[in-house]
């Protein structure tokens, strides 16, 4: 892999920073030793030393590499869930998660945070993207998440004498959900993934009444992560739920789906954002049938759309934060499709581009709690940059095609995209 220049620069580019300012043509990003030292109009760019590696946009856009909230690296586009249990052993399952990793970075990701991993592949897999084993996005691990017995990831029957063993850790009351955060403060994992409440993909743990873990167990979860300076986040879709993962104290939402008034007002008092993960939804009604989901499973997919787009809308309107991830890792939402999450927020709910990419990097980062570091397009920052051809405002979905990339950039270095493996010094055309 490309090691970092000491000096890059990018021209004649549309600039999209990532935290919602206005767009900038004919901009300027100077890179210093993997940091961006400028980023702006051309006509206020400083000199460029002799010797810079200079990269010709073309007039496509340059913005801040995207961010995955919602990340599933040991998922392997299975057909039912029931695969992730059984189906592989941990050597091929951490051989996948490495391919997945290299993928999702291919895609513009540059970063993500686990949304739950088999095994706590994920642990490991953060070390070596960081040890320059393998490419990545920069990561922060979950490992096994923590369910109810009875909830929705415990599905296999007891006269199976099978239990979750790699996939998720099951409890049954405050002291073994302060257990299980521990078995996982052991594993070096930094993000607490929970189940309170059950989900459409399972008939027998709905998401719009079923509570999988209860308000004990999820205070019990959340106090012991944050002694140890960890973050817990949970699979909210039941309205009650949702409430009793926000007066836990939990930090961040995954779908957030029934929100009413009361879990909206929690939700902006203690700032908590939200990764809705939607697409999930769509393509769980549109390609769910060739894969076998049963009807009943598709319609309760068609109503948690519809509920989480409403509750989507509400957050970002009355001055919420959204992330953008999708669970991908599912036959019919498989790895390499993330950026249509992305395509989804505009085209199907109605929101601004410009707005959808500052969730998808900005909020990411902040959900990650790096945003001093990536997430936006500013001096100081980390040079984890997207070079696009072409104007992703006016089209958002050409992120969905790797082929538009000129360069994916990780501290400056070019890790994926059309320039990854040209030479550097003079210009790259």
């Amino acid at each position: 892999m490309e090691e970092s220049p000491d000096v890059t620069v990018v021209t004649h580019a549309t600039l999209v920073d990532g935290a919602g300012g206005p767009a900038v043509p004919d901009a300027v990003v100077l890179i210093e030793r993997g940091r961006i030292a400028y980023a702006g109009p051309a006509a206020g760019a400083p000199a460029l030393p002799p010797g810079a590696r200079r990269i010709d946009a073309r007039g496509g856009t340059v913005m801040p590499g995207l961010v995955e909230a919602h990340y599933h690296a040991t998922y392997f586009n299975v057909a039912q869930l029931e695969d992730l249990d059984i189906k592989y052993p941990v050597e091929y399952v951490t051989l996948l998660a490495a391919a997945n990793a290299r993928l999702a970075l291919a895609c513009g990701y540059t970063a993500a945070r686990s949304g739950g991993s088999l095994f706590n592949v994920d642990v490991w897999l953060k070390k070596a993207i960081e040890n320059g084993l393998i490419p990545g996005p920069r990561l922060a691990a979950s490992g096994r998440e923590i369910c109810g017995v009875g909830g929705l990831m415990d599905w296999n029957p007891d006269y199976r004498k099978v239990g979750m063993e790699g996939l998720v850790l099951l409890v049954n009351g405050a002291d073994e959900a302060r257990a299980a955060v521990r078995k996982l403060v052991k594993d070096g994992v930094e993000w607490v993934k929970t189940y309170p409440t059950g989900d459409a993909a399972s008939p027998d743990a709905n998401d719009h009444h079923t509570l999988c873990m209860t308000f004990d167990e999820m205070h019990a979860v959340v106090a012991t992560a944050h002694n140890h300076k960890m973050k817990v986040t949970g699979h909210c879709r039941a309205t009650e739920g949702i409430k009793n993962a926000l007066r836990a104290g939990y930090d961040t939402l995954e779908h957030g789906t029934f929100m009413d008034s009361e879990a909206l007002d929690l939700l902006l008092a203690r700032d908590v954002p939200v990764v809705p993960a939607l697409y999930f939804e769509l393509a769980s009604i549109e390609r769910g049938k060739e894969f076998g989901l049963p009807q009943a499973v598709i319609d309760g997919h068609q109503e948690t759309l519809e509920g989480g787009v409403e509750s989507a809308r509400r957050i970002l309107k009355a001055g919420g934060r959204l992330g953008m991830g999708g669970d991908f890792g599912f036959a019919w939402n498989p790895h390499g499709d993330y950026a249509r999450e992305l395509t989804f927020f505009v085209k199907h709910a109605g929101l601004d581009p410009k707005q959808v990419i500052s969730c998808a990097t900005k909020t990411g980062a902040e959900i990650m709690g790096r945003a001093d570091e990536f997430g936006t397009v500013a001096a100081g920052k980390l040079a984890d940059l997207l070079i696009v051809d072409g104007d992703v405002l006016a089209d958002i979905s050409i992120l969905e095609d790797r082929a538009r990339f000129l360069a994916v950039m990780q501290g400056g270095a070019i890790k994926a995209g059309r320039l990854a493996h040209a030479a550097t010094g003079d210009d790259v055309r």
